[in-house]
């Protein structure tokens, strides 16, 4: 009763926006791409509630996260709320050179993604967070299927990362298994801990992951973009990305052929502003407490009217 009550007042809140749209500009729809990851789903969903509410006729495409930019340059794939600093910088810098898309300003949410281990590892390996420890320890990570290597468990190969390249780039003797899913990832992690065994992984923030679990990142060389860029730039002369990741805002994207043909859209595209705590917080209903997205979604509308009313400003 609650949950449908959430719903309910979210659907009458938002649909309050519709008056601020001079018309309907198209009744095409706009196209917002979904990807493979909950909170990524969430913001999409927020968006797509809004702007649906708002009169516009949404259509949700489940895209690849990098591949997902040729659609966005043809005009075939409208809007992708989710481009991380971390990961999706060059393949978004790419696109926006092309013309064909269009920067449409941060999030709010601040990204970091780097190898993260388990606080009860550190008495197994002094010298952490610092990845040469790491690398010296490298048995203590390794499982039968990787030995005598450690093991390091990335996220879907769809993510990016630039993770086995960057083991080769500085020596270390790890192999990368990337974990099929998100909730796989996070299924192992949560396993690990209760057992106390060793365990290696990319974790990423916005997530509830850095907040229920005791842990800190691996401190890799600094980030530069000269470093993935430049081969001789860095502790090895002779290939790129020997240094962590970059950090920083996860960005929105779309078409540029979005604010010609909804510019209403546009605004309250640009307008979409939400923090990582209130993310990390809706991620956490769904995958620990077991709520659906869209009720997630309906939540956190119903009790954020002060924020998503000003985006058409």
């Amino acid at each position: 009763m609650k949950i449908a009550t959430s719903i309910a007042m979210a659907a009458a809140a938002v649909a309050l926006t519709a008056s601020s749209v001079v018309g309907q500009e198209s009744t095409d729809p706009i196209k917002l791409t979904t990807h493979d990851w909950t909170g990524q789903l969430i913001t999409t969903g927020i968006m797509g509630k809004v702007l649906e509410n708002a009169g516009y006729n949404v259509e949700y495409v489940q895209a690849d996260y990098i591949a997902q930019f040729a659609g966005l340059k043809t005009g075939d794939l409208h809007v992708a709320m989710e481009i991380w600093e971390t990961t999706g910088r060059e393949a978004m810098d790419d696109a926006t050179q092309s013309g064909n898309v269009v920067n449409m300003g941060e999030t709010g949410m601040q990204a970091i993604e780097e190898w993260w281990y388990p606080a009860y590892m550190e008495e197994r390996c002094p010298g952490l967070p610092d990845w040469q420890a790491l690398n010296d320890c490298a048995a203590e990570f390794a499982t039968p299927e990787t030995a005598p290597l450690g093991r390091y468990l990335g996220g879907p190969v769809t993510w990016g990362g630039f993770d086995d390249e960057r083991v080769e780039a500085l020596g270390m003797d790890f192999e990368v298994v990337h974990a099929g899913t998100d909730a796989a990832l996070f299924a192992e992690l949560e396993s690990a801990y209760q057992r106390q065994a060793p365990i290696v992984l990319w974790l990423y923030s916005p997530h509830w992951a850095p907040a229920k679990f005791e842990g800190s990142f691996v401190k890799f060389p600094p980030y530069t973009p000269e470093c993935y860029s430049d081969p001789s730039v860095g502790m090895n002369p002779n290939a790129a990305y020997d240094c962590g990741k970059p950090t920083g805002p996860i960005w929105k994207v779309a078409w540029a052929g979005v604010e010609d043909k909804w510019p209403g859209a546009a605004r309250m595209i640009r307008g979409f502003n939400i923090s990582n705590e209130d993310m990390g917080a809706l991620v956490a209903q769904v995958d620990l407490e077991g709520m659906s997205v869209d009720d997630a979604v309906a939540g956190w509308l119903a009790a954020n009217e002060s924020n998503w009313s000003t985006w058409d400003d």
